[in-house]
């Protein structure tokens, strides 16, 4: 095929692919209609407002439609046909975005351009009321000598704001109101102004409600974590609360500050921990024995106890004994302070020989690898450890660990309340202010004041602790004591043994950063900030209260968001899982959901069978893009209907409580829906020789395949390895090893999938496929996969796991069927297995036969091929 051949074919091409369907809001028997009448061009994405809209096509321009007041020409105020933009001729457009009555666009080089209604500085231009051009945004970094001009990627626009996302992942925020997330209470804001409170941090996306805002935002690095302290700097309010009932007590550590601002890295540095003993040397042991009465700032303050499993009995009598068990060694570079002279420690310490000492100032100082929920050592002896998880167990279990198995709590046992553990910890021994190697009380004093607080406190009747309530039978806990760091009671030999245990088979099941994989494709790794307007509770915060800055959601952590949309008083977050969150106003039922309450996310009903991998918000409703079994998008629509015909009440409209299919299958392939006020658009291909449907083949398979490795994750290995035995070492050690490599490679898939979605959205050229493009990152994670998989199975394979885990496997049998997709019941469990976890290599193979089918689609001459 010749160049001239070829460019009529591609010319041909295009007019069948981004093709502009248009209808009303609410009308679900009203067919599309194709926008036309601005030469057909491709168009890659569309944005509507509150009655106009704008559409940016292949090449780079930006057409406007529908009513627009701020134009200087009276034809162009409420065109028949979209018009070009003029003003932005020359100029490149790659991304485009609308507010209410407002226009954004960034061109290649990162330029904005705003235009329409600016009353409230929206378009960042002073002491003018209307924009009727595309007028150049200026935005620099006033931080910087001389002035640079920031670079910018994204545009977000509201009623009354506008946010921009820059090339260094920053915010700038101009127009009024609280949604801005700026310190300032003068406004309109018509300098571009950055928003400090997320400086520092990666922003991925911005979105922009009616007077609210959204941020995507990648999570920090485990090592860049800091303590949380134990009150809130601006509110002074504790961080976590209890509220003493009458049978049990309820912790709770969802303090949201009402100003919505959160602590920084300088507060929470300087923030100290309260000691409660005169040693000074800090516990990053892990080891067998404590050998230091002392507790220091290496162990669980108040704060770091969030949920507990622990309950007291009416006149239970627990012993407060100081048990001095020996000392430790420091090998830091600062020098060892001095320790209480006192003659139970002298005696004791000459009772040790020095290799015991060596020994354990050796174990104490190896770090656990298989507790990863603990930061690294702080260099500052007395800052707060980090905040673990939210059951007693967990933290019980991890002070085992870092006491040792001389000391450990019997929380099964119930003898103090969680308060009385708080207690312990966050008390300390010596005045406020005073200096922790001066002026401190002594062991015997500490003893004496632990026993009268205990005595009091055991009066107090049974207490449980617990986020959920759980409580223990008091029958359990008549019995038995609670051992903590400077009491001497009995101890747990089952909690012992599991403290003691070489945690050999313990794995990350959530892989760390990746380099190449994770500059190449979008982060899973998420987190949701929202600020501005809550009375709708579209922040997401549990409240209605408005937030002046940044605040992120805890709901949605670990939740792997990979894009959010925002109606006007609601809002959307879309998962790689192809699962749906929503939160906000719902008197439509624009959620997708009917529960309650909705000011927290809930996930959104949609389909049962496929899942979601585009949203958009309007102003009462919400558009679901839905995979289907045979590639073809399916579009879902939930929200505000207008009256049918025949209504009793025809003038008020009604809502859709669950999410409705619209059937347009008819016009092709939906790549994208927008959504505004009283009308909806989509983006729709044509399947050209078959193009546009292996694209999309192979775009749902891969969200598919990512839904199964993570129920497998989840669901099979991460139980699978919490069993207490697996069986011999090798076979622990190998099975760890398929679980890591799965683990690495589900998270790959994850990643890839979400890539697709975003390349069907755009101008879907076969050369930047990810997959063809850098297909050794993808064949460097099979292959290591396959490697250990064999190595498993040739050593013996699930053959040679223990009893225990044997049975697991065995009641899971039909879990084990569904995910591996046998449907012979008798099949042996084995073989069901192995089935499961050649998997990978069977995806080796379908990704084989789509690219084939592309392959098929261009010419042997073709530049793709």
């Amino acid at each position: 095929m010749d160049s001239k051949k070829r460019s009529a074919t591609e010319a041909e091409g295009s007019k069948e692919r981004g093709l502009a369907h248009i209808w009303q809001a609410g009308s679900l028997s009203i067919t599309p209609e194709r926008l036309l009448g601005w030469g057909g061009k491709t168009v890659v994405q569309a944005a509507l407002g509150v009655k106009h809209g704008v559409l940016l096509t292949e090449d780079g321009e930006v057409y406007s439609f529908g009513t627009l007041p701020w134009k200087s020409e009276p034809m162009e105020v409420c065109p028949a046909n979209p018009i070009l933009e003029n003003a932005l001729a020359g100029h490149h457009v790659v991304t485009v975005a609308t507010g209410s009555f407002h226009s954004g666009a960034v061109t290649e080089g990162g330029a904005v351009y705003m235009w329409g209604e600016n009353s409230a500085g929206q378009c960042a231009v002073a002491n003018q009321h209307h924009v009727p051009e595309p007028n150049p945004v200026s935005i620099s970094d006033s931080e910087t000598s001389p002035l640079i001009a920031v670079r910018i990627l994204q545009l977000a626009c509201g009623e009354k704001h506008t946010l921009a996302l820059s090339i260094s992942r920053e915010i700038w925020a101009w127009g009024t109101g609280c949604q801005l997330g700026l310190i300032t209470t003068t406004f309109p804001v018509t300098k571009p102004q950055k928003v400090e409170h997320l400086a520092g941090r990666v922003v991925l996306q911005v979105a922009c409600g009616a007077f609210h805002s959204l941020a995507l935002v990648q999570c920090l690095p485990s090592q860049d974590l800091k303590p949380v302290p134990e009150r809130c700097s601006q509110c002074s309010q504790l961080l976590i609360t209890m509220t003493d009932k009458e049978d049990h007590v309820i912790i709770s550590d969802s303090h949201c500050c009402p100003l919505g601002v959160t602590l920084s890295e300088a507060q929470a540095e300087s923030h100290t921990s309260t000691v409660i003993s005169p040693s000074i040397e800090p516990l990053e042991s892990q080891g067998e024995a404590f050998e230091s009465t002392s507790v220091e700032a290496g162990l669980p303050t108040a704060p770091d106890l969030h949920v507990a499993h622990a309950q007291t009995t009416s006149g239970s009598a627990i012993s407060s004994q100081q048990n001095i068990l020996g000392t430790t060694e420091a090998t830091s570079e600062r020098d060892a302070l001095s320790r209480p002279d006192t003659q139970a420690v002298n005696e004791h310490l000459c009772a040790l020989s020095d290799r015991s000492v060596r020994e354990d100032s050796e174990s104490c100082e190896k770090p656990l690898p298989s507790q990863p929920l603990v930061e690294e050592a702080d260099p500052n002896p007395h800052s707060p450890p980090t905040t673990s998880t939210s059951a007693l167990n967990s933290l019980v279990v991890s002070c085992a660990s870092a006491v040792g198995v001389r000391v450990a709590a019997t929380y099964e046992a119930g003898a103090l309340s969680l308060k009385k553990v708080m207690n312990f910890y966050s008390t300390a021994p010596c005045e406020t202010g005073a200096q922790v190697n001066s002026s401190c009380i002594g062991p015997e004093g500490l003893k004496d004041s632990r026993e009268e607080q205990v005595k009091q406190e055991s009066m107090q009747g049974k207490k449980s602790s617990s986020l959920v309530d759980i409580r223990e039978e008091e029958s359990e806990g008549g019995s038995r004591r609670l051992s903590l760091p400077g009491l001497l009671s009995q101890v747990s030999p089952r909690l012992l043994r599991k403290a003691a245990r070489v945690k050999t088979r313990t794995v990350v099941l959530t892989p760390t950063y990746s380099g190449e994989a994770d500059a190449l494709l979008p982060s899973l790794r998420t987190e949701v900030w929202t600020w501005g307007k809550g009375k709708e509770g579209q922040l997401g915060h549990g409240d209605v209260l408005p937030r002046l800055q940044p605040l992120c959601v805890k709901c949605l952590d670990g939740k792997e968001v990979i894009h959010l949309e925002a109606g006007d008083y609601h809002s959307l977050a879309l998962t790689a899982k192809s699962q749906v969150y929503s939160w906000g106003a719902n008197v439509f039922g624009q959620l997708g959901h009917s529960d309650f309450p909705t000011t927290i996310p809930r996930l959104a009903k949609i389909s049962s069978e496929h899942g979601v991998w585009s949203v958009a918000a309007g102003q009462d409703y919400s558009l679901f893009l839905v995979d289907t079994e045979d590639f073809q998008p399916a579009l879902y629509y939930s929200g505000r209907q207008d009256p049918a015909e025949g209504d009793s009440f025809p003038g008020s409209p009604r809502g859709a409580k669950t999410p409705v299919l619209l059937s347009w299958s008819k016009l092709g392939y939906i790549n994208r829906v927008t959504a505004g006020k009283d009308s909806c658009m989509a983006l729709v291909d044509k399947n050209i020789m078959g193009y546009i449907a292996s694209l999309h083949e192979l775009a749902t398979t891969e969200r598919r395949f990512y839904a199964k490795l993570s129920n497998i994750k989840s669901q099979i290995l991460r139980p699978l390895l919490s069993l207490e035995n697996l069986g011999t070492v090798t076979a622990a050690q190998l099975l760890q090893e398929v679980a890591s490599r799965l683990s690495k490679l589900c998270y790959l898939t994850g990643q890839h999938g979400a890539s697709l979605s975003s390349f069907l959205q755009g101008t879907k050229d076969a050369g930047n496929l990810v997959i063809l493009k850098h297909a050794s990152l993808f064949l460097d994670s099979y292959t290591e996969y396959c490697t250990s998989i064999t190595n498993f199975l040739v050593m013996g394979g699930f053959q040679l796991l223990a009893k225990p885990a044997i049975d697991f496997l065995n009641k899971n049998q039909e879990l084990l069927q569904d995910l591996s997709e046998v449907n012979d019941e008798n099949t042996q469990l084995m073989e069901i297995l192995n089935t499961l976890f050649f998997l990978p290599i069977r995806r080796l193979h379908n990704y084989a036969k789509v690219l084939l089918k592309l392959a098929t689609c261009f010419e042997v001459v073709s530049s793709h091929m």
